[in-house]
C-alpha cells in the first residue's frame, strides 16, 4: 500500500513536470523540467521494482540515469557552444 501511494505521488509530479516543460517560458525551463521527468521515470522503476520484488529494474534505472545526465550535459554545452563537436580556434596558425 505505502508504495501504491508512492507511486501515485511520483505521477503527480510528472504531471506538474510535463506541464512545466510545456509552459517554460526559456529553454532552461524546458531542460530543468524534462530532468525532472527523467528523474521521476527513475522513481517509478525503482518503486515498480520493490512493488513486484524485482531488483534487475534498479539496473534500468540506474542506466536511464546515466543516460539522463549525458543528455542534459550534451544540452547544456549545444546552448553554451552552438555544437557538440569540438569548436576549432581558427585564429591559431597551425604552422
Amino acid at each position: 500500500m505505502m508504495f501504491a501511494a508512492a507511486i501515485i505521488a511520483v505521477l503527480i509530479a510528472l504531471t506538474l513536470a510535463v506541464a512545466r516543460a510545456l509552459a517554460g517560458p526559456t529553454a532552461f525551463d524546458r531542460l530543468l523540467a524534462a530532468n525532472k521527468i527523467g528523474v521521476g521515470a527513475i522513481m517509478l522503476l525503482a518503486l515498480f521494482g520493490f512493488m513486484t520484488e524485482r531488483p534487475e529494474f534498479l539496473d534500468v534505472g540506474i542506466t536511464y540515469a546515466l543516460l539522463n545526465m549525458i543528455g542534459t550535459l550534451a544540452v547544456l554545452k549545444f546552448f553554451r557552444y552552438g555544437a557538440l563537436g569540438h569548436a576549432q580556434d581558427l585564429d591559431r596558425d597551425p604552422g
